[in-house]
């Protein structure tokens, strides 16, 4: 691989100092970083000999951010039609608020979840992996270098197969659930075996240790606490301490959980992850909104990682931030606290966007716009969600001996005129559309917005296809309903 130098922009490395270098460079070799800072000392570095192969990107009036880390994101685009896609008729006036909405329907989410995991493996291979692309393309385009799923409505080897297609870093996980909390019952219900699931991801985690190129990872996740029995978290503690990885999970994530967890287990979900040994540095907590006081001194004192997804939260009824503050106060008291996208049928906010709604809901909330600068948002993305997925030494801040995973955002328009700060220009007025150029590991893989591995057009057309023909067979979708929708995202002819 050769040199590259990415030059003239305006520098966020996300370092531990939050420098900013308004006019940098990186400087990569073999796919890592060689050099990162003002311009004139990185092109300094680069050899007389070199200059012939080296790969050059001009970034004159944009910014050069770290590649953003998505550490908490689901590929549930194989349901498109039936999920609150497709089939919703084209006005939002006859809206009602779903399940998550209103402190949670707790047993709906937990059957819902459940079902989730049999469906799955009625993907075909092929209609998986063209799911997968394209789903992962449209993080991939807006930013995300690293992405890391708890549980997906996807074969997880179709994950794997897609992110190395697409040359994208992932964490890769499996839809874990062994256990449901039914309406109208008083105690959960085990649903499968629970070996059998635990099997699923030991194979997972093993064929990661394996990985030729180091792109891919993966680690245990629950789905949900309500979806999970005793035997099941054992088992997550077990691997995590033989494979030596993090382990991720829904917690607190809604007001009526909590309820619903005493109801049916006896006792709330963090202080049942505590009991089972699962609470410690390599726990990622994710909507963690809803903690009591006891469960988070457990959380502080434990030193988990936690994460959300302040972008997406509104649009579907959670309250995650603002109803509690918990979030807020858990990076107060010295939690990593990070952002991540969440998934869902249609595309969500993206890491951009889920920048923007915390520099803002943060700052509001304590009437302290120094509470979440703008830097502080861009490590929540980066730097800090690396640091949550174990992967710091490698990802989330251009820093030499790093790999190469950069973003350039133009910062040259109307938006930016006369501000000095062009980050904080883009969390005020822009988002994951104005994502020009993503590298990995030192590889153009997006080029002013388009693909340069894949053809963007084939992988829309293959994603109709597939997620067509599983609506149509495995979710009882009208068939003539999908056609219409589909017909209409054809190309033209003639």
């Amino acid at each position: 691989m050769s040199m590259l130098l990415i030059r003239g922009g305006h520098l966020y490395p996300s370092d531990a100092g939050a420098s900013v270098i308004p006019d940098g460079a990186v400087l990569a070799d073999g796919g890592r970083i060689v050099a990162a800072g003002p311009t004139a000392d990185v092109e300094a570095l680069v050899a007389p000999e070199s200059r012939a192969t080296l790969r050059t990107v001009d970034a004159t009036g944009a910014m050069i951010l770290p590649g953003f880390v998505n550490p908490h994101w689901h590929d549930l685009f194989a349901l498109r039609f039936p999920f609150k896609g497709a089939l919703r008729p084209a006005t939002d006036r006859g809206d009602v608020a779903a399940f998550m909405a209103l402190g949670g329907d707790m047993p709906q989410i937990s059957m819902m979840f459940d079902a989730f995991t049999d469906q799955i493996d009625r993907l075909t291979p092929d209609e998986a992996v063209a799911i997968a692309r394209y789903s992962m393309w449209t993080q991939l385009r807006s930013g995300v270098t690293t992405l890391a799923d708890v549980g997906s409505y996807n074969r997880p080897e179709a994950l794997v197969t897609a992110a190395r297609e697409l040359g994208l870093r992932a964490v890769i996980s499996t839809w874990a659930s062994d256990a449901v909390c039914a309406p109208g019952e008083s105690r959960f219900r085990r649903t499968r075996d629970t070996d059998a699931v635990l099997h699923r991801i030991e194979a997972l985690l093993a064929a990661a240790a394996a990985d030729p190129d180091g792109l891919v990872r993966a680690r245990p996740a629950a789905v949900y606490g309500t979806n999970m029995t005793d035997e099941l978290g054992a088992g997550f503690r077990d691997l995590m301490d033989r494979y030596d990885v993090p382990f991720a999970t829904h917690v607190a994530a809604l007001r009526n959980e909590a309820e619903a967890m005493r109801t049916y287990y006896g006792t709330t979900g963090i202080r049942r992850f505590a009991d089972l040994g699962l609470l410690t540095d390599r726990f990622m907590a994710v909507h963690c909104g809803f903690a009591d006081p006891d469960e988070r001194k457990l959380l502080i004192d434990a030193g988990v990682h936690i994460n959300h997804s302040p972008a997406k939260y509104g649009p579907v009824g959670e309250s995650t931030l603002t109803e509690t503050r918990v979030i807020p106060e858990l990076r107060r008291a010295g939690l990593d606290v990070s952002l991540s996208t969440d998934g869902a049928a249609l595309p969500v906010g993206g890491m951009a966007e889920a920048m923007r709604v915390t520099w803002q809901s943060y700052t509001e909330m304590y009437a302290d716009p120094t509470e979440v600068l703008p830097t502080d948002a861009l490590a929540m993305a980066t730097s800090v969600a690396a640091r949550g997925l174990g992967w710091a030494d490698e990802i989330g801040s251009l820093e030499p001996g790093k790999r190469a995973d950069v973003v350039l955002i133009r910062a040259d328009d109307w938006r930016y005129l006369l501000n000095p700060r062009p980050l904080e220009g883009f969390l005020t007025l822009g988002g994951s559309a104005d994502v020009d150029t993503v590298v990995v590991g030192g590889e153009v893989l997006v080029a002013e917005g388009r693909p340069t591995r894949v053809d963007e057009a084939v992988l829309q057309a293959e994603y109709l296809r597939a997620v067509g023909a599983f609506s149509v067979r495995c979710l009882g979708v009208d068939p003539d309903a999908v056609a219409t929708r589909i017909r209409r995202h054809e190309p033209r002819r003639g």
